[in-house]
C-alpha cells in the first residue's frame, strides 16, 4: 500500500554534545524543505562555532523521502555525512537536516572512530528532537452557486476535510485538502453532486 504519511520535526531540536578522546561533537537538527534553509542553518552554526574545524551534515527531503545529500566537510570520505544520513534513515524522518559540529581534541580517532562518533552524535541529536507524523494531502477545487455553499460545508465537516482557500465573490469557489489515500473516493463524492464543478491537477485514476 502506498504511504500517505511521513515523519519529520516541526522545530529545531536542542543542542547535544558528545565527547570522544577530547574531540567535541555538537549535534543539531533542523526542519528544512529547501537547500536555502540548509545553507542558512549551517551559516548560523558557523557564526556560533567560529573556531570549530568541521561542520558535517546530511539532510533528507521530500514526502516520499526521495532527496538527500551528505557532506563530510574535510573529514575522510564517508566518515561523517553517511553515518549521519544513516541515522536519518533509521529514524525514518524527512525534511530534516542534521549537522554535527566537531572541535578536534588533539587525538586522531581514525576512520572507524569518526564513523562511530558521527553516528552517535546524530543519533543523540535525533533522540533529542520531537518527531511528529504528517499526512500527505492532495487538493481539489469546487465551484458552485451560492445555494450550494451549505452543502459544500456539510461535506467538508462530514469527511473532516480542510478548506485551503475560498472565494465567495461571483460564485462560491473552494480549494479543499484531503488525505492522499482518501482522495479518489472523496473526489468522486463531490463530483457526483449536481451543481458542483469539481477539478484537480491530481486525477483520481492516477492515485
Amino acid at each position: 500500500m502506498e504511504k500517505d504519511a511521513y515523519k519529520t520535526i516541526n522545530r529545531a531540536g536542542s543542542e547535544i554534545l558528545f565527547k570522544e578522546k577530547a574531540s567535541k561533537f555538537f549535534g543539531y537538527t533542523f526542519p528544512v524543505v529547501s537547500e536555502d534553509e540548509v545553507e542558512r542553518a549551517i551559516a548560523d552554526l558557523k557564526s556560533k562555532h567560529n573556531k570549530a574545524g568541521h561542520f558535517c551534515y546530511a539532510w533528507q527531503m521530500g514526502e516520499n523521502y526521495e532527496h538527500f545529500r551528505v557532506n563530510d566537510d574535510g573529514e575522510p570520505s564517508n566518515s561523517a555525512g553517511m553515518p549521519i544520513l544513516g541515522q536519518l534513515q533509521n529514524f525514518e524522518v524527512t525534511n530534516v537536516l542534521v549537522v554535527i559540529v566537531r572541535y578536534f581534541g588533539g587525538t586522531k580517532l581514525g576512520v572507524g572512530g569518526l564513523i562511530s562518533a558521527y553516528k552517535t552524535a546524530a543519533k543523540m541529536a535525533l533522540e533529542n528532537s520531537k518527531i511528529i507524523s504528517k499526512t500527505i494531502n492532495l487538493s481539489f477545487e469546487v465551484a458552485c452557486e451560492y445555494d450550494k455553499m451549505n452543502l459544500v460545508m456539510r461535506l467538508v465537516k462530514e469527511y473532516d476535510l480542510e478548506i485551503i482557500e475560498q472565494d465567495l465573490k461571483l460564485k462560491c469557489k473552494f480549494k479543499i485538502g484531503v488525505r492522499k489515500k482518501e482522495f479518489e473516493s472523496i473526489y468522486e463524492k463531490f463530483e457526483a453532486v449536481f451543481g458542483f464543478e469539481v477539478s484537480s491537477e491530481f486525477k483520481p485514476e492516477d492515485k
